[in-house]
């Protein structure tokens, strides 16, 4: 009896198809592509204008995903001085919208020193009562060379709200004065200083990008060095190669509107920061260290990041490693968007996905 009715579905959805019509000039485009991609190995496409995503996207997100270049995404510091002057105006930026950031999250910082290095301590005014003898350590992003100071606050400040944690945040020493290991140092001496009040298993570590990249290679350096593990980690859109190795290196590079292209600040802090060490070194891309017996993780990255490949590839190793990782991509976003406005459903989103992870894999 409903023979006949699935037939009149089918045909209904055959004419319906049949009066879709290809995009103008489709089949000359079709043609020479073709052609073009007709050996094996590299692929080539046609320039395109990529339009904002809109479905499951917020409206502050799409702003920032439409918004333009930012204007030092090509800087090209001559010397030690430029370099600095691009930081401090960066940071500068940052810096000012922090007191009202700070009433916003409902957060109060306070700065201080552990292990010898500069921290800020950011505590939420409504903790939650689950991580009382929980601590976060987090180590900021900004390519090696931007964060100073509280400008590198605001994601720690982010998780600290939504998540209800105390966050430790590294203010490590940074090029062009302090080239690596400078940053290393500092993070392990900070992380072997809250070992002395805190067990590993009531602490886990963050940090999106450089952070992210940080994050892993402290993992690495605390294996080396026999000292106890995070409870858990989470790298964000981690640099976990700094060269320019990777697939969205070529697929994102000016579609993301964040870090744009290795070729403009990022690969030129990347060779600031490494002071002529190989590249490959698993402490300046971590992605070449042992991923084993590695901490759980949750890596979040945006499907127009320029790390999205940095982002997989760890996951992928990390999970052929045997580890617990968890994998959050987000729609249409660039490098790190996911942290950038506090008012984005997204940013609660993604912050809260981190939060109820580390309540996972701390201890109670």
């Amino acid at each position: 009896m409903r023979i006949p009715h699935l037939v009149s579905l089918t045909l209904g959805a055959l004419l319906a198809a049949s009066t879709w019509a290809q995009p103008a000039g489709y089949a000359d485009l079709a043609a020479s592509q073709g052609a073009a991609n007709a050996t094996p190995g590299l692929r080539k496409s046609p320039a395109h204008a990529t339009p904002n995503p809109t479905n499951e996207v917020s409206p502050q997100m799409q702003a920032m995903i439409g918004a333009p270049y930012p204007p030092h995404f090509n800087a090209d510091p001559k010397n030690a001085a430029e370099w600095k002057e691009l930081i401090n105006r960066r940071a500068a930026l940052v810096i000012q919208g922090i007191p009202a950031l700070k009433e916003k999250l409902g957060v109060s910082v306070s700065a201080t020193q552990m292990g010898g290095v500069n921290v800020f301590v950011v505590t939420p005014n409504k903790p939650n009562p689950k991580n009382k003898h929980r601590v976060l350590m987090h180590i900021h992003g900004g390519g090696y060379v931007f964060g100073p100071g509280e400008s590198a606050l605001p994601e720690a400040m982010l998780l600290a709200s939504f998540g209800g944690y105390k966050v430790v945040s590294v203010d490590y020493r940074m090029p062009p004065d302090h080239p690596y290991p400078a940053a290393m140092d500092d993070s392990m001496a900070v992380w072997k200083a809250l070992l002395k009040k805190h067990p590993a298993k009531n602490m886990a570590v963050f940090g999106t990008s450089t952070g992210g990249a940080m994050t892993l290679a402290l993992v690495l350096r605390a294996k080396a060095e026999k000292v106890a593990l995070p409870a858990a980690i989470a790298p964000g859109t981690p640099w976990s190669d700094i060269a320019k190795i990777g697939d969205t290196y070529e697929t994102n590079e000016w579609v993301d509107n964040v870090l744009v292209t290795w070729d403009g600040w990022l690969g030129r802090a990347a060779l600031l920061y490494a002071a002529g060490k190989d590249l490959k070194d698993p402490q300046l891309s971590p992605i070449y260290g042992d991923f084993s017996n590695f901490p759980p993780t949750i890596l979040t990255s945006g499907t127009r990041d320029l790390f999205l490949s940095n982002t997989v590839r760890t996951h992928r190793k990390l999970r052929r490693a045997g580890v617990r990782a968890d994998l959050h991509v987000y729609e249409g976003q660039s490098h790190a968007q996911y942290g950038f406005n506090a008012d984005a459903p997204e940013t609660k989103e993604a912050f809260t996905e981190i939060a109820h992870f580390f309540d996972q894999h701390l201890r109670k």
